[in-house]
């Protein structure tokens, strides 16, 4: 249900975050404004090893430093953000509810976090932090701090566009709603030592945070070319294949529901080379699912699971994978 369509650029940057998603490793520097990527010309990563699912991804890195000295270095593995608004649909309030671990040649390491509350790129976490609103755009605690602040305060955000009043009135009472519209933005990095000429074991573990619809345009005739439709089909590179599937799940009555899962893999081009090997796979649960996700050379390798592999990979783009499935209710 897959096509061989362009690019699912997967890399390891020393970024680590687990979902709406999750991302690759990559170096980076602690800057005035927090983690800064940047690109390394002494280490390499030699192989990935990915695999995604709704309920679980995991990486394994092979990084290699070719100098004749050791390089200490921060390394910063961010997740995928987590947005605001009408179509925050991820099933978490805050990443780091979710476990993740990180071991270095065998050995749990231990990762530091930094979040960020940013809108149109610029970084609100200081006003935010001020005010004593929590980051992320998420979950009861967040809704009740900016319920609590007087009201110039509240229509200050409202004017920086971090939040809408979507109040309503209910038999004349007027019911307070303040949406938050900025995206929290969460990295794991720790500062790693990577010894002259030797190979370092690196591995990521977590559950995503993933998103989904408990609805779907696929199979439907009447939203085949609908706005939304067509932006799906792209970013998940959905084929015919994938379109008559979803026709024969709603045939059978089945109700069908989204689930959404990304990572990050563009990070993973900031190494000296190429990533060396590279593996996906992508696990789409059941047999009964369909999946569909932009990569080339995706093949089949089992009744749930696809493969990607590329030798001297340089990821191009990130990674979205869209799992379709089919429930049958009762009426």
């Amino acid at each position: 249900m897959i096509r061989l369509n362009q690019g699912v650029a997967a890399v390891l940057a020393a970024i680590l975050l687990a979902a709406p998603a999750a991302a690759n490793d990559s170096v980076a520097s602690m800057g005035a404004g927090g983690l800064v990527l940047q690109r390394t010309d002494g280490i390499e990563m030699r192989s990935e090893d990915l695999y995604v699912s709704a309920a679980e991804i995991r990486v394994r890195y092979r990084f290699y430093n070719r100098t004749d000295r050791n390089i200490s270095t921060i390394v910063a593995f961010p997740m995928p953000d987590l947005r605001g608004g009408i179509e925050s649909d991820v099933a978490i309030e805050d990443p780091l509810r979710m476990p993740f671990t990180t071991t270095v040649n065998g050995r749990r390491a231990a990762t530091n976090v930094e979040q960020k509350a940013v809108l149109n790129g610029v970084d609100h976490s200081d006003l935010m932090r001020g005010l004593g609103v929590p980051f992320t755009p998420r979950g009861d605690a967040t809704m009740q701090a900016l319920a609590a602040l007087p009201r110039p305060q509240i229509d200050m955000l409202i004017e920086m566009g971090l939040i809408e009043d979507r109040s309503w009135m209910d038999r004349g009472v007027r019911v307070l709603e303040l949406a938050p519209l900025w995206t929290l933005k969460t990295t794991h990095y720790w500062t790693q030592v990577f010894p002259a000429g030797r190979e370092l074991d690196v591995r990521h573990q977590y559950t995503p945070a993933i998103g989904g619809s408990s609805g779907s345009v696929f199979g439907d005739p009447a939203m085949a070319d609908s706005e939304y439709a067509n932006q799906e089909a792209t970013q998940y590179c959905t084929d015919d294949a994938f379109r008559a599937g979803a026709r024969r799940m709603r045939a059978r009555g089945l109700h069908l529901s989204e689930t959404w899962v990304d990572y990050i893999l563009t990070t993973g081009a900031n190494w000296a080379e190429p990533i060396g090997e590279f593996r996906l796979v992508v696990d789409k649960g059941s047999s009964r699912n369909l999946v569909s996700f932009c990569g080339e050379g995706v093949r089949k390798i089992g009744p749930t699971r696809f493969e990607i592999r590329r030798r001297n990979y340089t990821p191009r783009q990130d990674l979205s994978v869209l799992i379709l499935t089919g429930t049958r209710i009762d009426d």
